[in-house]
């Protein structure tokens, strides 16, 4: 049975708001720990939510973008820029500018590439990571080259430095957090137009939706989102650097998406926070770290093909409709035996 607007809002609104309210649980880990090793996995955490956010906001409109990296790059430097070159060091403007001047930039290479889709748009988001990374690297004048632009200042928030790693760790939550408030206020307002054009574009361009105008919109906010996941990486490592935005980087964010589950908001987030985990469990290992990781990857994949939280999903609904059945045969044969009895 089809479900109804309402009802499919519902379902929709509801892993929403329980991702926010996740994302928002996490500011009690500073007031609870001072363990530097928990700091730093919560911050990779939250990073890698906030740009899988990105991915799953295109995934949305049916593409596989592997820019994330680009857009990332252009947040983080935009922020290092600022603090190092103009000093400006509060977390309120540095996080508005990560955000809108990879918007900004988004726009007008939103209008070269969204015209392509499938492979064509995957391999063209990936080349232009990899033309990123090389301008990086080749421009040091504005980003300093390999050597990257080093010794961030600190960020302040209402004058208060945000500077030890308690400090960066909030910071990291309120970007992780209003990322994830930016998604949801994207992907539920827009769900209707979103889901049309990935159920069939054509139809949906028919039908007289401006695809081009949505497909604009949803590619320049997630590049936004991507933009304060480069921001809170450089503030975490007080540094922004070509490595950090490698082309390669962009297949995890890709994964966490898939792992976790796309269907809604809950996906990046449980597949964030797996891989991550077990990128940090499995670093003990060496040289088979990576091998483990990948293994783990190509598990999950084969045995959960919705993702985890997918598959968890389907397993409880069997469950749900199984045990209503059981229950609909029983009251079944009650009734026929109550029948049975009253008859002379």
């Amino acid at each position: 049975m089809l479900m109804s607007n309402q009802e499919a809002a519902r379902s929709g609104r509801l892993p929403a708001v329980a991702s926010i309210a996740a994302i928002a649980l996490t500011f009690v880990v500073p007031w609870s720990t001072e363990n530097p090793a928990i700091y730093s996995l919560v911050d990779q955490m939250l990073i890698a939510v906030t740009a899988a956010f990105s991915v799953f906001i295109m995934l949305r409109m049916n593409l596989m973008t592997f820019a994330v990296p680009t857009f990332m790059a252009i947040g983080a430097y935009t922020s290092a820029l600022l603090g190092l070159r103009h000093g400006v060091t509060d977390v309120l403007i540095l996080g508005a500018c990560s955000f809108l001047v990879p918007m900004l930039f988004a726009l007008p290479l939103g209008a070269l590439v969204l015209r392509l889709t499938g492979v064509y748009f995957v391999l063209v988001t990936f080349v232009l990571t990899e033309i990123t990374q090389l301008v990086l690297f080749e421009t040091p004048g504005l980003t300093g080259g390999s050597n990257g632009l080093v010794g961030m200042p600190a960020v302040t928030l209402f004058g208060f430095e945000l500077g030890d790693n308690r400090g960066v760790l909030l910071v990291t939550i309120g970007l992780a957090l209003a990322g994830a408030l930016i998604t949801s206020a994207v992907t539920l307002g827009l769900r209707q137009h979103f889901a049309a054009i990935e159920e069939n574009e054509l139809l949906a361009q028919s039908l007289g939706l401006v695809v081009w105008h949505y497909k604009s919109f949803g590619f320049a906010v997630a590049a936004g989102v991507a933009g304060l996941a480069g921001f809170a990486l450089a503030n975490m490592l007080l540094t922004a650097h070509p490595t950090s935005f490698s082309p390669l980087s962009s297949v995890n964010y890709i994964a966490y998406v898939i792992i976790g589950g796309k269907a809604n908001m809950l996906g990046p987030i449980v597949g964030a926070i797996l891989l991550v985990w077990a990128g940090d469990a499995f670093a003990f290992r060496g040289e088979y770290s990576q091998l483990l990781f990948g293994s783990l990857i190509v598990l999950v994949v084969l045995v959960a093909r919705d993702g985890v939280l997918g598959t968890l999903q389907r397993v409880l609904r069997s469950f749900t409709s199984s045990g209503a059945s059981r229950s609909r045969h029983t009251a079944s044969t009650i009734s026929t035996s109550t029948v049975t009895e009253s008859r002379p």
